[in-house]
């Protein structure tokens, strides 16, 4: 009995240390011309008129949507109420990349996500509305997309991360439909390169952008983000970057998450 009354009492405990909440939030994307939909996790402590929040956008990776995130790291609940943060899970449709497509009118996608998310979410939230309390971070797909958004509007996320990003696309000219967004490579090699990452990166100063990134070392993207590395310290460009074992699975993302989120913490915190 008394092993059940202390089971009991630690289940009640943890319940009221993380009691955040998950919401679906509606977006239109006037560029788009769709309703998209989007996960909120506020923590306990948030009050509409209350103290302002820093936000951490979180980008799922191909073949998921606005929900993966919480089936691959459920925890992410629980950092929400321990770093004191708003987490927002935006649908990127399955394979969308998260930048605009040049050939599909449907797919706009770093319009969305940059300008018309960012703006909705700071108008229906109390957030920290400046790039010193936005981060973002993302798993595969959105690896790639949280550094390409970040690289590209660092007036918008003072922070971001990666992990097993899909750095540079390039190598996979047949993988995860990439030809439908960019055009077939072959043709189309001048669009691929000005859309990966690793090509971006004369965008950073040293200075404009905090950023982190990692990969297991048994991840078909491992080589393509130790080349970002590689070039990220041949042009002295501060950067974290983490390797360590595993491989492109669920297991190695519930893990890296937490690093992420106490990076952000950090800098949230020199920023106040």
């Amino acid at each position: 009995m008394k092993k059940l009354v202390g089971f009991l009492l630690v289940f009640c405990l943890s319940l009221s240390l993380y009691a955040s909440k998950i919401d679906t939030l509606v977006v239109h994307s006037n560029s788009m011309n769709k309703d998209i939909k989007n996960v909120i996790i506020t923590p306990d402590s948030y009050k509409k008129n209350g103290e302002a929040l820093s936000v951490v956008y979180l980008l799922h990776g191909a073949g998921g949507d606005h929900k993966a995130w919480l089936g691959k790291a459920p925890k992410i609940k629980a950092y929400a109420d321990q770093y004191n943060v708003i987490i927002v899970c935006p649908d990127g449709t399955k394979t969308s990349w998260y930048f605009d497509s040049p050939i599909d009118e449907t797919m706009k996608y770093e319009t969305y996500i940059s300008k018309e998310l960012v703006s909705k979410i700071d108008k229906t939230y109390n957030t920290k509305a400046n790039n010193k309390n936005r981060a973002i971070s993302g798993y595969s797909m959105g690896g790639h997309g949280a550094l390409y958004l970040a690289f590209k509007h660092n007036d918008i996320w003072g922070v971001a991360a990666s992990m097993s990003g899909g750095v540079d696309i390039r190598p996979f000219p047949l993988r995860w439909d990439i030809s439908k967004r960019l055009g077939v490579y072959a043709e189309n090699p001048e669009i691929w390169k000005k859309n990966s990452v690793i090509n971006l990166v004369y965008l950073l100063d040293g200075e404009n952008l905090n950023f982190l990134f990692d990969c297991g070392v048994d991840d078909f993207f491992h080589d393509a983000n130790v080349r970002l590395h590689n070039k990220l310290v041949e042009r002295n460009i501060p950067h974290d970057y983490i390797e360590r074992p595993g491989g492109h699975t669920n297991k190695y993302w519930s893990n890296s998450i937490k690093y992420h989120m106490l990076y952000f913490s950090d800098f949230f915190n020199k920023s106040k």
